[in-house]
């Protein structure tokens, strides 16, 4: 049992991983906008014998693009060749393909990446059995230290060389695979080494290695080995810098404006409606509150004025002065008795206090309004 047990548990292993070997380099993320044109860089020559070049992509996180420099890295296997990841355009967006190791260079994009990899296959090197021979036209070796080199002239008449680092969409590289290249993606595939990984992430954790702060000009562009930061080799300036594009950023200060303009308007209701409410309600009861409310404009002249702004003056003495005159020319002294008739009951209590503090407003009405009506009994003597 223990036998069955370890070989079902050894298929099950074999199944996922050729399964992810398959299915990794289809994975990636979408993005609205392309990425940046690729920088231009010197190759750093070879550390060693075996060590096969990778050349520096854009990769993408946190709403930025970053470059991940070109770097010579050990293939994990003899006869392995490494395929670069590139974007493509699909379905209203770019998609990332990550890079694989396998026996034959698949499609790539097109992307003319440089030193060996100009949109078709590589042309940095070969196979020779178990020993890898280095191509002195498109790789920088030191050929004292590495004698299986060779030297063949790349004539490219299918690729236009040029700077852009996607394929489709607006402005890409315009070429699909081709049967070998899709033979090829169907083959066996070798995920990136760890050291490919740690690369990758010291890119991304580098601030200067995004292109919003770069511009598309790395301060790292290619190194000798995967990670040797310290030893990077810089873009060259090529006059066209990046300029990122403008994504939805104009929404936070719509929002803040909407918010003040909200808050100016609850702070203008308190204003006209709690005021005058908050200083008779506590000496009133609960219920004749609805009923004070349109009133409490009305007999606004006989309240004390002192207490109120001076723009309730204008538009409430007048009005007593037109209106009030037949009522209070028979009882000018108490000027309190004629305003229980209009009011309520729970009005009258309310005012008596405020009204015996000011009571020259009301027999001064009353002096003036009997002098012309005596002047008419004076006349009919005479």
């Amino acid at each position: 049992m223990r036998i069955i047990s370890s070989i079902r548990s050894a298929l099950f292993a074999l199944v996922v991983l050729a399964m992810s070997a398959s299915a990794f380099a289809q994975i990636g993320i979408s993005i609205s906008f392309a990425p940046p044109e690729l920088p231009v860089y010197e190759q750093p020559l070879c550390p060693g014998d075996g060590y096969l070049w990778t050349p520096g992509y854009w990769a993408y996180s946190e709403d930025d693009y970053y470059f991940v420099p070109g770097t010579w890295v050990m293939a994990p296997e003899a006869g392995l060749l490494w395929t670069p990841g590139y974007w493509g355009w699909r379905n209203n967006g770019y998609f990332f393909n990550e890079g694989y190791w396998g026996e034959h260079v698949g499609f790539y994009g097109g992307i003319s990446y440089g030193y060996g990899y100009y949109g078709d296959g590589y042309q940095g090197g070969r196979w020779e059995g178990q020993r890898f021979y280095y191509n002195r036209s498109a790789s920088n070796v030191n050929i004292v230290n590495i004698h299986n080199v060779y030297n063949t002239t790349i004539i490219n008449n299918t690729t236009t060389v040029n700077r852009v680092s996607y394929n489709g969409g607006n402005g890409g590289i315009d070429r699909r695979p081709r049967p070998e290249e899709e033979a090829a993606g169907r083959e066996r595939h070798v995920a990136p080494v760890a050291m490919q990984a740690q690369h990758e992430q010291t890119a991304r954790n580098n601030p200067e290695q995004r292109a919003s702060l770069n511009r598309g000009t790395p301060q790292v562009a290619a190194t000798p080995r995967a990670g040797a930061f310290n030893e990077a080799v810089r873009a060259k300036p090529t006059g066209t810098p990046y300029v990122p594009p403008v994504r939805a950023a104009i929404q936070p200060p719509n929002a803040a404006n909407a918010r003040r303009e909200n808050n100016t308007v609850n702070h203008d209701q308190p204003v006209k409606e709690n005021r005058p409410e908050n200083r008779p309600e506590p000496n009133r009861p609960p219920t004749p509150q609805p009923n004070n409310h349109p009133e409490a404009n009305r007999p606004e002249p006989n309240r004390p004025e002192a207490n109120r702004p001076a723009a309730a003056q204008p538009n409430d003495r007048p009005a007593p002065k037109r209106d009030e005159p037949p009522q209070r020319t028979f009882t000018p002294p108490p000027s309190e008795r004629p305003q229980p008739e209009r009011t309520p009951p729970p009005a009258q209590a309310r005012p008596e206090p405020q009204r015996q503090d000011h009571p020259q407003p009301a027999p001064m009405k009353a002096q003036e309004k009997p002098k012309q009506n005596e002047k008419p009994k004076d006349e009919k003597p005479n």
